[in-house]
């Protein structure tokens, strides 16, 4: 991918990478199921990057997480930033309290 420097907006770093993933025949010779795999690959190292609290590893998998969900996108032509924006309007009301052993308490109505 081309050297991405300074303030880009995420479109334009979308674009670059199903940009680089064409140019390596990753869209369209992959499949949705194949980057799906993959995404859970990269969910796993993730996981273990966070249990050895290992913040590069972290920032890694992250990254390569988010190239999983752009490639499986393009691939099933779905924008990503509209599932984004869906969910976020699904949650965005929600009103309660994560505890301190993880459980979501939600808000009684």
């Amino acid at each position: 991918m081309e050297a991405i420097k300074g303030q880009v907006s995420y479109r334009e770093v979308e674009l670059a990478i199903i940009r680089w993933a064409e140019a390596r025949k990753i869209i369209p010779n992959a499949t949705p199921s194949s980057q799906l795999l993959k995404l859970v690959s990269e969910v796993g190292e993730l996981c273990d990057a966070e249990g050895k609290k290992d913040l590069d590893k972290t920032k890694d998998g992250v990254g390569d997480v988010v190239v999983c969900l752009i490639n499986y996108c393009a691939l099933k032509d779905i924008d990503l930033v509209e599932c984004l924006i869906g969910a976020y309007h699904e949650i965005k009301d929600r009103k309660g309290t994560l505890m301190p052993d993880g459980t979501f308490v939600k808000e009684a109505k």
